[in-house]
């Protein structure tokens, strides 16, 4: 009978070696794209392994190769990659008064080169001229690719950004270089001046 018994024993823990064995080698070997594992024990002791999907980076995250790293924005299939694109070749630039290289670049410069690339569109070179190629619309109405303008006394405009989304604005900063940033930030809110949009940037996303 106790010979019966441990027999029984033994067949009963080879199985359950076995399947947990077999179970834990589907578990290492599906899905090939995560590697992170990690276990949780059971009241009894026992180990419970659960897959943790690994981190991997988001291919919409646009990064830059520039000195500020990432830039705080993510685009999706419904916004113009070519656009992020470009910006991101010029994010982190330093800026430059009268500049308009990599090496260093003005708000307005850096507009006229996002459009011109992006748009195949030729804005003028200085702030103040670029509203004349653009026509005037309500803030409420922005949208991807729309010229800001922005005013130190509410009447000259001083400054220039592309609206991206989600009320954010890509822009040379006379402090950050070429950046993102938000327009509900209290000191572009209170500078806001006008919006524009050219009549060639049309955009089905």
């Amino acid at each position: 009978m106790k010979k019966v018994f441990k027999t029984f024993i033994y067949l009963t823990l080879s199985g359950t070696l076995f399947f947990s064995c077999g179970t834990l080698k589907t578990m290492f070997t599906a899905d090939s794209d995560y590697d992170d594992f990690s276990f949780e024990e059971n009241f009894d002791g026992q180990k419970t392994y659960r897959r943790v999907p690994s981190k991997k980076k988001d291919r919409n995250v646009v990064t830059s190769t520039g000195k500020s790293g990432k830039m705080p924005i993510t685009f999706t299939d419904k916004d113009n990659a070519k656009l992020y694109k470009v910006i991101e070749k010029w994010y982190g630039t330093p800026y430059k008064y009268g500049g308009c290289s990599t090496s260093g670049i003005d708000c307005s410069c850096f507009v006229k080169s996002v459009y011109s690339e992006v748009y195949g569109v030729e804005l003028n070179r200085v702030a103040a001229d670029i509203v004349k190629n653009v026509s005037l619309i309500e803030r409420s109405q922005l949208r991807e690719g729309d010229v800001i303008f922005f005013a130190n006394n509410k009447t000259a405009i001083s400054h220039v950004g592309i609206y991206l989304k989600d009320g954010m604005f890509a822009h040379a900063s006379s402090s950050k270089g070429v950046t993102i940033s938000k327009l509900s930030e209290k000191y572009w809110d209170t500078r806001y001046y006008a919006a524009g949009r050219h009549s060639k940037v049309t955009t089905k996303w």
